[in-house]
């Protein structure tokens, strides 16, 4: 059976009008999400409240992403990118209107938005990865995979920044309906993008019985199975320090908006520039190794901010870290995924990606059900030394094992071998 789809001769103009809708519907998202959260800093002050939030972003990954994958490789991907952008700019627009009429924003009507959002983008996210495999050549997947990290970074770098001027300078309602905007601009520029259809696409869904095959296509690889376990333990460990970094750079550093603003731009550029290095000499023969050196990188500096003195010149150093940290981030998630992609066919990609999705994921809302009362009682800096070793840890873990240290060197000798053989035929 033919399991690969054919990709659009015009596959760059086709891709590049796909990344812009991405930018512009991500970038205004975005802006919302940090003012959110920025809203509730300043509001509460609470390690707690921020974890919570983290966590209610999170739910619907775990709980969801193993039955979203049969339905992503089911049904048209272009109409359900459509429709959960759309879902999006209504619960921004409910919320604003609610903002508007009320004196404050009810706390649990900003918990039930991030919610929703998190729930499209549990949709979206796979949804956009299983996509990507069916639009480009395959020989392209790294640094194609590599662009659309530097679209997101980009959004990173310019978000925080535009976020935090227009939070000291709009009313909290006006600034929400720029997600309004944003998903507007976003769908007419999908309308004009073709994602090819895959086999799958159209046939009865059997949700526990995909998810059960998607569990087992992930098993089957050995290695790619290892690497999503450690993964989800990576998961486990440093998500309590990110949901904190607004209140490190604001209570621990005795930081503004601004400075909270300043930290996620400055890790954005690291992404991007990251991201930026994987577009242009993404082709890499064993990408396990700088997804190895990705782990150590991370890990280094994000526990030597925990050590750093809390006043101005930590601050700068806390500055410097987060660029080093940032520069890293890239090589792990986007080689990872590059690799995934060309370990299924795209049939398969949806389900295989929801079980792993949610795999990765499942364990960050264990750990923020104790990071908030935690770092209430012990110091948000406390945190980030944990979350630092811990990521040393899962990177030496990795290396330690053959099975997930030379999965990439198998994958792509499976991949001479298949070429040859198809060459024979």
């Amino acid at each position: 059976m033919k399991t690969t789809v054919e990709v659009p001769p015009n596959w760059r103009r086709n891709f590049n009008i796909f990344l812009s809708g991405q930018f512009l519907s991500g970038i205004t998202s975005m802006i919302v999400q940090y003012s959110i959260i920025w809203y509730l800093t300043r509001l509460t002050g609470s390690a707690t409240i921020l974890s919570m939030a983290t966590l209610l972003g999170m739910i619907p990954q775990v709980v969801l992403s193993p039955f979203v994958g049969p339905l992503i490789d089911r049904v048209n991907k272009k109409k359900l990118l459509i429709v959960t952008d759309l879902v999006v700019a209504c619960c921004a627009l409910i919320l604003a209107i609610v903002g508007t009429l009320a004196a404050s924003f009810p706390l649990w009507l900003v918990f039930i938005s991030l919610f929703v959002r998190s729930v499209a983008q549990t949709f979206q996210m796979p949804t956009i990865q299983a996509s990507v495999s069916t639009m480009v050549p395959e020989d392209e997947l790294t640094r194609v995979n590599g662009q659309l990290g530097m679209v997101n970074s980009a959004n990173f770098v310019i978000a925080p920044a535009l976020g935090a001027f227009l939070f000291a300078l709009m009313p909290m309602n006006l600034l929400i309906l720029l997600d309004v905007l944003g998903a507007v601009l976003g769908v007419s520029l999908m309308l004009l993008v073709k994602i090819p259809r895959v086999l799958s696409e159209g046939e009865k869904i059997h949700l526990l019985r995909d998810t059960k095959f998607g569990l087992a296509q992930l098993q089957g690889k050995k290695g790619l199975w290892y690497i999503t376990l450690i993964g989800a333990l990576f998961t486990l460990i440093f998500m309590p320090a990110a949901s904190l970094y607004p209140l490190m750079t604001m209570s621990y550093f005795g930081g503004t908006v601004g400075q909270a603003g300043l930290i996620e731009v400055v890790y954005a550029v690291g992404m991007l520039a990251g991201g930026t290095v994987i577009g242009l000499f993404g082709n890499w023969r064993d990408r396990m190794k700088p997804i190895l050196l990705a782990y150590l990188v991370i890990g280094v500096t994000i526990a030597l901010s925990g050590f750093l003195t809390p006043n101005a010149t930590g601050f700068h150093y806390f500055i410097l870290l987060n660029a080093l940290a940032g520069i890293a981030t890239p090589f792990f998630n986007t080689l990872l995924m590059a690799m995934i992609q060309q370990s299924y066919p795209p049939n398969h990609l949806g389900r295989v990606l929801g079980v792993l999705n949610s795999l990765m994921s499942i364990t960050g809302p264990v750990g923020l059900i104790f990071a908030g009362p935690l770092a209430d009682q012990i110091g948000v800096e406390k945190i980030f030394i944990l979350a630092g070793c811990g990521t040393l840890f899962c990177g030496l873990l990795t290396w330690l094992l053959p099975v997930t240290r030379k999965y990439d060197q198998e994958l792509q000798a499976e991949k001479v071998q298949k070429e040859i053989s198809e060459g024979n035929d």
